[in-house]
């Protein structure tokens, strides 16, 4: 398919491409995180007051143009950016933009103190589930006094201390000092699309190349934290490292480790053994984190609470063989298959498309990353796997248990 990569006059990268006959166009402007120094909180209020009004419209008005014209609007808070996205018809792409451009130019945050006591709401009811709370102490201590580990429970500490102000501030720094790229997939025609965002879009401030310089230090100790919860009738588990990301030379190689390990369902080895072999598991699986700045690679069960150290045993002898043994050619061919398959699953949509293109642009790994990576998935072996394994996967990790 048509794709076609340019800027407009003021540097904001611009990807397009062109799938013929659908009758929706999705749009994603994207604007990196360059200064990641806001309090805890701060940004992920300020995602949620986008639909508050603009200076031309109010929420009301806002919310009704956008269902007049059936346009799906949403923004969201990425560790490493801010992104607004629009989902719309082909003959009212011209409209969208416009609601967009207000939106991006002249909200008004209103509705602070309300959307506030909300978000507080929401977070301590999703904290009632055991693995938000789980997942939210790892990730907490994972990247512990970095941004990243701006979790739940530590924004929640701080919601009471934000103002107004502050997120304005935010805002401004973002849309002042940022990489700023704009994908658009759908069928329309090119000339047609840049022409409105070059008018909609070019007095933005100029868009600067990523500047990240809050490095990450893999601790030299490892980290367990037991939890107890009085109303729980399971166990869950979670034990991680910080391990290469997508810039990393391991990055082709981590993502199959985790396919082969626990992110192909039925057919992975943590299923296979701890679940139908050994009858351990509720839910057990592995995954691979990536951002900006780090990536972290984690395994994860629910269980009974009486097999806790049996299924730590289970993690370990696991973790001993993929070090140890070489993955067979069949299973290293059936995991590049199974990855491929789940890239393909997840590109389908417009919406999808123009998704992973502008976190790909964005982020500084190229509109062709995808291509590229498929290109080193396959030449992955399986003495890549052991090492990556014996690199990585080491007693430096952090590991939480939440139980009865």
């Amino acid at each position: 398919m048509e794709k076609i990569i340019t800027k407009l006059t003021n540097f904001t990268e611009l990807a397009y491409k062109r799938n013929p006959d659908t009758p929706r166009t999705a749009l994603n402007l994207t604007m990196s995180l360059n200064n990641q120094n806001s309090k805890p909180g701060v940004n992920s209020l300020m995602s949620r007051l986008f639909m508050q009004g603009t200076k031309t419209r109010s929420a009301e008005q806002l919310a009704q143009e956008l269902d007049e014209y059936a346009i799906e609007f949403s923004s969201e808070i990425r560790p490493d950016y801010l992104k607004f996205k629009i989902v719309c018809l082909n003959e009212d792409f011209q409209k969208a933009v416009e609601i967009l451009t207000d939106i991006v130019k002249n909200t008004t945050f209103a509705d602070f103190e309300k959307e506030k006591i909300k978000l507080a709401g929401e977070i301590s009811a999703e904290l009632d589930s055991p693995r938000a709370k789980l997942t939210d102490c790892y990730y907490k201590n994972m990247y512990e006094n970095h941004p990243y580990g701006y979790t739940n429970t530590v924004v929640l500490e701080n919601l009471d201390n934000i103002s107004k102000e502050e997120v304005i501030k935010s805002y401004e720094s973002i849309l002042n000092d940022s990489k700023k790229v704009i994908s658009v997939v759908g069928d329309l025609e090119f000339d047609f699309i840049k022409q409105i965002l070059e008018k909609s879009f070019d007095d933005l401030p100029v868009s600067n190349d990523i500047s990240l310089n809050l490095n990450i230090a893999k601790s030299e100790n490892k980290k367990e934290i037991t939890i107890v919860k009085e109303d729980l009738n399971q166990a869950h588990m979670i034990k991680g490292w910080l391990v290469g990301g997508a810039l990393s030379a391991d990055y082709p190689t981590l993502a199959l480790l985790n396919i082969i390990l626990g992110a192909s369902g039925l057919s992975s080895r943590l299923f296979l053994e701890l679940r139908d072999k050994k009858g351990l598991a509720y839910v057990v699986r592995s995954s691979y984190d990536t951002a900006g700045l780090a990536a972290n690679f984690s395994i994860y069960i629910a269980t009974e609470p009486k097999n806790i150290e049996t299924s730590l045993d289970g993690f370990e002898k696991e973790l001993e063989k993929i070090k140890n043994v070489l993955v067979s050619d069949e299973e290293l061919e059936n995991a590049k298959n199974n990855l491929f398959g789940k890239w393909a699953f997840i590109s389908e949509t417009n919406s999808q498309q123009a998704n992973w293109l502008s976190h790909y642009g964005v982020s500084g790994l190229g509109f062709d990353f995808f291509d590229k990576a498929k290109d080193r998935v396959k030449a992955v072996t399986s003495q890549d796997i052991q090492n990556c394994a014996k690199k990585y996967l080491d007693d430096k990790y952090v590991q939480v248990i939440l139980k009865p």
